[in-house]
């Protein structure tokens, strides 16, 4: 209760990211928190489905972030910083992550958060298909194997590849007889035979 009374001293009773006045609740921001005013923010309800993606991200809704970035709070900070980057396709956006000023150890916990949910983020290959252990795939280039001569060529099948659990960038497969490491940008998945 102590964290959410200085949030709500804080953001005057509203959102931090939007300024909604409606159903507040406190957030920690991941990867760690102590749970402190510090490493939280106070959001409506609409910016926290949005921020655990229970609800997909609302780009229009969004725009608040060119406010938010430039909040004091560092809490505040890292999660526009993170949420801008989820939407830097978006122009506006691009143009808001090339304006934000972050201190370099708040700049550093805004990162965390981001290669954090890249790692728990689904496995997909080049093309953006999700993978899952057991597919089979094929290599897009030629990729020389670290720690030996062998070359594995594009276009070699990879079957009943394994998923790397820490890193959703990395599956393992073999190439002829031996156990590799692969990062999912050179492969895509094979069509299931009917």
């Amino acid at each position: 209760m102590p964290t959410e009374n200085a949030l709500k001293a804080r953001s005057n009773n509203s959102c931090e990211l939007c300024t909604s006045p409606d159903n507040l609740s406190v957030f920690s921001v991941p990867p760690t928190s102590d749970l402190s005013a510090q490493q939280s923010i106070y959001l409506c309800n609409n910016c926290l489905e949005q921020v655990e993606g229970t609800k997909a991200l609302d780009v229009n809704h969004m725009r608040c972030l060119t406010d938010a970035m430039w909040n004091q709070e560092p809490a505040v900070q890292v999660m526009a910083y993170r949420l801008l980057h989820k939407l830097s396709a978006e122009s506006w956006a691009q143009d808001a992550l090339d304006m934000i000023y972050l201190e370099d150890a708040v700049k550093t916990w805004a990162e965390q958060g981001i290669a954090a949910a890249e790692r728990e983020g689904p496995t997909r290959d080049s093309n953006g298909t999700e993978l899952q252990d057991g597919d089979n795939v094929t290599l897009i280039k030629d990729l020389k194997v670290k720690g030996s001569s062998l070359v594995a060529k594009q276009g070699t099948a990879v079957r009943r590849i394994s998923l790397d659990h820490e890193n959703a960038k990395h599956i393992e497969g073999k190439v002829g007889p031996t156990q590799i490491v692969i990062i999912t940008d050179f492969v895509k998945k094979m069509p299931e035979k009917e």
